[in-house]
């Protein structure tokens, strides 16, 4: 039996990096060998508390690398082609399949969450989740395709148009994702709100005209002199907390859109004051959920490759840290005690 290196995790904070059998592709499947994967914020409650669907699962859904072997029908990708993973895995029949709406698929599987993932040596996935590199962009910025595409879809439910005034809750990975799609989708001015200035230094360096330490409060309320005190046209919440979800109805100009990028982990408290603003400004809300657009795996992933590779989307500058693979439980100590500021991406060990 053939083998490989990964990282598995078999219970709350138990993740060992250990051999396991090398994955073989279907007929249309492809094995990858992983030069880059992430850690997105869903798998900290896997890791570190007991939010996986099983045990023992190797985690993992942001990653690039290398084609390595093929399935017999593969016709699209060969070996040593150099590619990024979309890991949503639809059943491509049902009615939600059949209308581009892949994420609400009946039956979906997930690469990284619900079957094994990129915390490997290799990884397995269908050809059609294939997303080619283009030159110019490195395997550890391919990497960050998938963030990149959630962000970009965000932006697309809410109806984002050119010269609008943007407001962005929560200066994390997607929220600094959100704010360069918006710089780049032609926003009129882009102001991100968070609770550290370390994010906010970050998101200054990534093009916001205006940042706010605060996200309740004086400084919260002053923010709305940044738009002539009418509120701001979009508003991407990406962090999932009451207060920034609450937020969202004081900072929205009337007939505002709002969109709901961040999970909450908790039940949410919305005051009847606040929920009437919704009301009595007319807000046009929407949730966000993944990346994915008719036809499979959408614009969003086509558009981040092409404005990578122009220059004009800077994945690398949301980069907080890179470790080998092999020390991946280092990482989550140090999401245990709070010291990660940005994406941590993790490299095969050389």
């Amino acid at each position: 039996m053939a083998t490989m290196s990964a990282a598995v995790l078999y219970g709350q904070n138990d993740i060992r990096w250990e051999k396991v059998e090398l994955p073989e592709p279907g007929d249309s499947e492809i094995v990858v060998k992983v030069r880059a994967t992430g850690i997105c914020g869903s798998d900290l409650p896997r890791v570190l508390g007991k939010a996986a669907h099983h045990y023992p699962i190797i985690l993992g859904h942001e990653f690039a690398g290398i084609v390595e072997t093929t399935g017999k029908s593969v016709t699209r990708v060969k070996p040593g082609d150099r590619v990024a993973g979309a890991p949503l895995l639809p059943c491509h029949a049902c009615k939600e399949c059949s209308s581009g709406l892949f994420a609400q698929c009946r039956s979906y599987s997930f690469i990284g969450s619900r079957t094994n993932g990129s915390w490997a040596e290799y990884v397995v996935l269908p050809e059609r989740n294939a997303i080619p590199v283009p030159e110019g962009i490195s395997l550890e910025e391919a990497a960050l395709f998938e963030p990149s595409a959630v962000a970009l879809h965000a932006l697309q439910l809410a109806g984002f148009g050119g010269g609008a005034n943007v407001a962005v809750l929560g200066g994390g990975n997607i929220g600094l994702l959100v704010l360069q799609w918006a710089r780049i989708l032609g926003a009129g001015s882009v102001t991100v709100f968070d609770l550290e200035e370390e994010r906010l230094a970050r998101a200054r360096s990534l093009g916001a005209d205006n940042t706010v330490l605060s996200l309740a409060g004086e400084s919260f309320k002053e923010s709305l002199t940044l738009t002539g005190g009418r509120g701001f046209d979009f508003v991407l919440e990406t962090a999932g907390s009451t207060v920034t979800i609450n937020a969202c109805f004081e900072l929205a100009a009337p007939r505002g859109s709002v969109c709901f990028v961040g999970t909450p982990t908790r039940d949410l408290l919305i005051p009847f004051q606040r929920f009437e603003k919704l009301n009595r400004k007319e807000l046009r809300m929407t949730g966000s959920w993944m990346s994915y657009s008719d036809p499979f795996p959408g614009t969003e992933w086509k558009m981040t490759a092409r404005e990578a590779a122009a220059g004009r989307l800077n994945l690398r500058g949301i980069v907080h840290h890179k470790l080998p693979l092999s020390r991946i439980a280092e990482a989550f100590e140090a999401y245990r005690d709070g010291e990660v500021k940005g994406k941590i991406l993790l490299l095969p060990q050389e």
